[in-house]
């Protein structure tokens, strides 16, 4: 009953084992040999049947603990049995073993069920574990995608869609895996929450980012406020210093207005003066003038007595001369009444006696007319023209007037001093007295000047002496003599004189006399620094060394067009400001000529001698040819006048602003070609296209390839455009360490692009001089970004084939040089140094070679020719050749040997 009743739990535990989810595994070896075991016991069979069906499947919780439920009633009955076993000894032994059996079984059993436990307590764990790292992972996910408050959101309801689709898909699972969804529940619960600690973290993050700003704003306005009464403060101080300035300035204006008074006194003294002398000048020439009409009357009252004795016959022509004595007496030293010129001419012509008195006179005349038109209506242009003519007139004879002449036209028109300077110094080539004359007589009035503070007077005839100086007909002595005087007692006035004067001949004293000049400007210097000169007047000085510095730039000595004479026909004279100067007034003024015709006839040949005995006749026949071509040259003469230049450059830069529009304007580089080529541009203005290519790209924050395929389609385009854009790239180089480092950048960019699509010929690189004594650091960062560019462009395969051209070598050896070991070794670490050494090979190898080429240089050209011991001496040579040779071979090797240990270490 026992055995059948075990065996109905055990069938009964079977079945309702055989529903469970989980598949048996298979039985272990033990319970496979039982099971094909050939005992014969059909217990044993039975048993291991039982065996197979409970052993192939997992027990539950109630099955488990409903098999340890009767576990002890069995016991119990094992014992009373054995208390009756001595009557049925055989049945307890049978029972007893089949119970020994079953335990045997259980354990097994239960051995086996803690393994599988085991397993799927491990294979729970994997899971558990995977799941935590996926957790890890979706947290690691959600934290980069977590931007905002918004996206929170949204992640937490795909955080719930998730929640969702995992429940519905661990709904059959077991309770292990209920509380892993509970732990994760848990988790996600926290994340959540810590999702909504780090939004309010971020909110008060944010909060104070406001507040900070907040701050800083206020700080930033309570900066201001403390500059602007700053401000105040300084304006405030300044004003007070204005104002105690103002009150320190009333005592010296006074004694300026005193001294000034003081000056407008001796000013009108010295006018007074002026006026005096002038009406002494004016009664000279009165008596003068008085004395010749009296000597004309007698003459006249003498001529009339003759003509009454001589007769009735000659008594009208004698009348006649007396009529025109008379109208020639009534003549002054100026003329008198105006005659027309060709009633003068006319009257000329009449007069018999050409060595008389009032022939004299009228000649005197229209020699003086002459002069005067002559020397007003020079200039630049027509000075070449001038001169001839005056030549034309008898410059002996009338040196005074010409000199009067000359002095009032420069005081009437100071612009054109270096004009009249070199119309002076042409006459003075052939006239010496006459330059000395003019330049007595402008000494003469710069003393009056300066004795009477006549200032505009005085600004003129330094002007003028300081032309004279250019032109070297004055010796550069009295211009540091004059200079000298002017700085002696400085005043504002004879300092602003003296600054004008050095800027007007200042470049020819720094070439005639550069330590005279040092002088007078350590002069200027010294009362510089007094400071007791005016504010303008100190300004004019600091002008003046500005100038000198520039070189007297824009004030040359003289002017291409006014250099008409030699240096080494030019006569100087030199006259000292402190002798007595005798002005010789009175060849201003008419005086009779007893030996006039001579004299005339001598200056006529002089005159030939100096303009050609051609000169008349030549006049004549060009008066004929002149009235023909008249017309023709008043046509042209009106077509250059019609023809403006413009100097302001507005074209120039309307061009300039067109281009750059065009080309800020264009999307890409083929519809700013397209715009580019439609300008019409007049020759020569090809270089302000590609000028102001270079200049955009210059001024762009990085490089841009649009300019360098721009470039590039020029260039292919037009032949000017390369070689414009060739002498940029030598312009750019020569002015490399003007630009900024973003503008050299963008510049060696685009010639880089140029040279590599071969838009520009590589022989530019000859204008490249790669030594460290022609390079700076601008140079040499441009020419590392032009190297890079290229091997980035071409390879450094290709930038190495291109360099070992050999027919361009000689465009390359400036870049690559072998002059000098120095050189080649500088050349050879910059390359290496920018990450192309490379392209350094064949320098190397002549670095390495150049000792040997050397001593084969140092070897004698010249061979023995002693025939005895020719032999040996060549033998003994080849040895030794072979020897160094060798010695130098071996040496190189150990070099080498020594730097790969090198490296290794």
């Amino acid at each position: 009953m026992e055995e059948e009743l075990t065996d109905m739990l055990l069938e009964a535990a079977g079945r309702t084992n055989t529903g469970g989810r989980n598949r048996p595994p298979p039985s272990s070896r033990r319970h496979q040999k039982s099971s094909y075991s050939d005992d014969g016991s059909d217990s044993r069979d039975a048993d291991s049947d039982d065996d197979r069906g409970y052993s192939g499947r997992k027990l539950s919780g109630s099955q488990v603990a409903l098999k340890k439920g009767l576990d002890p009633p069995e016991r119990d009955d094992d014992r009373s049995n054995r208390r009756e076993g001595v009557d049925n000894g055989d049945a307890y032994g049978e029972r007893r073993g089949k119970s020994e059996r079953v335990d045997e079984d259980e354990r097994v059993v239960r051995r086996e069920r803690r393994r599988r436990d085991e397993l799927e307590d491990d294979a729970g764990r994997d899971d558990r574990r995977q799941r935590k790292l996926k957790d890890d992972d979706e947290r690691d996910d959600k934290k980069e995608s977590r931007k905002s408050e918004s996206q929170v959101v949204d992640d937490d309801d795909d955080e719930r869609d998730d929640r969702r689709k995992r429940r519905r898909r661990h709904e059959g699972e077991d309770g292990d895996v209920k509380d892993d969804r509970k732990e994760s529940s848990r988790r996600n619960v926290d994340e959540k929450d810590d999702r909504k600690e780090r939004s309010r973290r971020n909110v008060d993050e944010r909060d104070d980012r406001k507040e900070r700003s907040r701050r800083n704003v206020d700080e930033r306005d309570d900066r201001m406020e403390r500059s602007r009464r700053n401000v105040d403060e300084r304006d405030d101080r300044k004003e007070r210093r204005r104002q105690e300035d103002d009150d320190e300035k009333v005592p010296n204006r006074r004694e300026d207005e005193h001294r000034y008074k003081g000056r407008v006194d001796r000013y009108n003294d010295g006018r007074e003066g002026d006026r005096k002398e002038r009406r002494r000048d004016v009664e000279r020439e009165k008596r003068v003038d008085d004395k010749h009409e009296k000597d004309k009357n007698r003459k006249a009252n003498a001529q009339e007595d003759g003509a009454l004795k001589a007769g009735e016959e000659d008594s009208k022509v004698q009348k006649q001369d007396v009529n025109l004595n008379m109208d020639t007496s009534k003549l002054g030293r100026s003329g008198g009444v105006y005659i027309p010129p060709f009633k003068l001419a006319r009257m000329m012509k009449e007069v018999q006696d050409k060595s008389s008195v009032e022939y004299q006179r009228m000649t005197w005349d229209a020699l003086r007319k002459s002069i005067n038109g002559l020397v007003n209506k020079v200039n630049a242009a027509n000075l070449k023209n001038i001169i001839p003519e005056l030549f034309a007139e008898n410059l002996i004879r009338g040196r005074g007037l010409f000199c009067r002449s000359c002095m009032k036209s420069q005081m009437a028109s100071p612009g054109f001093t270096d004009v009249f300077a070199a119309l002076v110094a042409v006459v003075n080539t052939k006239f010496p007295e006459v330059g000395d004359l003019l330049l007595r007589r402008i000494i003469l009035q710069l003393q009056r000047a300066y004795k009477r503070n006549d200032k505009p007077q005085l600004l003129a005839a330094v002007k003028f002496i300081a032309h004279l100086v250019n032109q070297q007909i004055v010796h550069e002595l009295i211009a540091l003599e004059l200079l000298t005087v002017l700085l002696e007692k400085p005043t504002d006035d004879s300092v602003e004189v003296a600054v004008g004067f050095v800027t007007e001949c200042g470049s020819m004293l720094q070439d005639l006399c550069p330590r005279g000049l040092h002088g007078i400007f350590e002069r200027f210097r010294g009362i510089l620094h007094e400071g007791e000169i005016d504010k303008r007047v100190q300004f004019l000085i600091e002008s003046l060394f500005a100038l000198r510095k520039a070189k007297f730039q824009g004030y040359p000595a003289v002017r291409p067009e006014l250099d008409l004479v030699e240096q080494e026909d030019q006569l100087t004279h030199e006259v000292s400001l402190s002798d007595t100067i005798d002005p010789e007034i009175t060849l201003d003024i008419f005086k009779p000529d007893p030996n006039f015709l001579e004299n005339e006839r001598k200056y006529e040949e002089l005159k030939k001698a100096i303009l050609g005995e051609e000169s008349e006749e030549e006049g004549e026949s060009d008066a004929e040819s002149e009235d023909e071509d008249e017309d023709d040259e008043s046509d042209e003469e009106d077509e250059e006048q019609m023809k403006i230049k413009d100097e302001t450059e507005t074209n120039l830069i309307n061009l300039r602003r067109t281009i750059y529009l065009t080309i800020m304007s264009s999307v890409d580089f083929e519809e700013a070609g397209h715009k580019l080529l439609k300008i019409k541009l007049e020759p020569g203005q090809e270089m302000e296209l590609c000028i102001m290519l270079l200049e955009c790209c210059s001024q762009e924050r990085t490089y841009l390839r649009y300019y360098g395929l721009l470039g590039q389609r020029f260039c292919m385009i037009n032949r000017i455009h390369q070689e414009n854009f060739e002498k940029c790239f030598v312009q750019q180089y020569s002015m490399i360490h003007r630009l900024e480092t973003n503008k050299l950048r963008n510049v060696a960019k685009f010639f880089a692009h140029l040279l590599g699509t071969d838009a520009l010929p590589w022989h530019v690189l000859a204008y490249i001089r790669l030594t460290e004594e022609d390079t700076t650091s601008s140079s040499r960062i441009f020419i590392k970004i032009l190297f890079q560019e290229l091997s980035e462009h071409l390879g450094i395969r290709l930038l190495n084939e291109r360099l070992n051209d050999p027919n361009m070598q000689d465009s390359f050896d400036s870049i690559f040089p072998k002059d000098n070991p120095k050189n080649t070794r500088f050349a050879i670490n910059f390359f290496t140094s920018i990450g192309l050494g490379g392209i350094t090979e064949n320098l190397r190898e002549y670095l390495k070679n150049m000792p040997r080429l050397i001593m084969q240089q140092q070897k004698p050209v010249s061979e023995s020719d002693e025939s005895g011991s020719s032999s040996d001496s060549g033998s003994s040579g080849s040895e030794s050749e072979s020897s160094s040779s060798s010695s130098e071979e071996s040496d190189s090797e150990s070099d080498d040997k020594r730097k790969k240990r090198r490296r290794r270490r």
